[in-house]
């Protein structure tokens, strides 16, 4: 019998617990978020990895935006697991009006994999946000809520307590950036309604720090800069080494 050893989600950590179960293994695998070269280096040294990682939602998910809300845009981003436990963004988004396809679907060690296509959109719609979306786009609402401040009319995204649960208070943190931003909201600890501004362009500097070092913070504050303009001064930016320590470098390609 084939013994795998199962990872997810590691972050850049790795000890000799896991180590241990490394070498009793036939196989490693490894889903979510890595963080680090450095912990599959370290794995590939004792097992070899001959697999295929799928591109992460939640990573993918901020380019998805930039894409959406940036002027004449087209973006294709691929190889990207599509489990339907994890996809609740592409359906919150797809229900405020963005466009976006899979293409490419398949099945891939037992995942459904996609390439996803985004286009930018003209006309974003606010969204009463069903509660029963919430466990699939718990990681992503900050930068739906970015979506939410360009929308027509009032959206509202309830029972979203478990976001001030995260690296930092981000349901706090979500509604202090679009406050920031001039986007008006009214919050509770479980919710928060976002007044959108589909012209809203930023003429002032605003200041992003103390977050705790949420790594999503960070990377939320760089799409609004970019889309939203205005001088933005982020502080922490190594914050992002925690899920994604290539996403400036992304950023700067797409830029040019």
């Amino acid at each position: 019998m084939k013994k795998i050893l199962l990872l997810s989600d590691t972050h850049s950590f790795i000890d000799d617990q896991i180590l241990k179960f490394v070498k009793q293994a036939d196989e490693v695998w490894h889903a979510g978020d890595i963080g680090n070269l450095n912990v599959t280096d370290t794995i590939n040294k004792i097992k070899p990895l001959n697999y295929k990682i799928p591109s992460d939602i939640s990573s993918a998910a901020f380019f998805i935006v930039l894409t959406a809300l940036s002027n004449n845009s087209k973006l294709l981003i691929k190889n990207v697991n599509i489990n339907p436990s994890r996809i609740g963004i592409i359906t919150i988004l797809k229900k405020m009006g963005v466009n976006i396809q899979f293409k490419n679907k398949k099945n891939y060690k037992g995942e459904i994999v996609a390439d996803i296509l985004i286009t930018s959109t003209k006309k974003l719609k606010a969204i009463n946000c069903p509660s029963k979306l919430n466990s699939g786009a718990i990681d992503e609402f900050l930068i739906i809520f970015l979506v939410a401040a360009k929308a027509s009319g009032v959206s509202y995204f309830k029972d979203i307590g478990e976001l001030n649960q995260k690296e930092s208070p981000r349901l706090k943190w979500g509604a202090k950036i679009l406050g920031e931003m001039g986007i008006k909201t009214i919050t509770t600890d479980n919710s928060i309604k976002i007044f959108g501004n589909p012209n809203l362009k930023i003429n002032k500097k605003i200041v992003i720090k103390d977050y705790l070092k949420d790594h999503r913070v960070f990377m939320t504050s760089v799409i609004a800069a970019l889309v939203f303009e205005g001088t933005w001064s982020i502080h922490n930016k190594n914050s992002i080494k925690t899920s994604f320590p290539t996403f400036l470098n992304i950023i700067d390609v797409l830029k040019k």
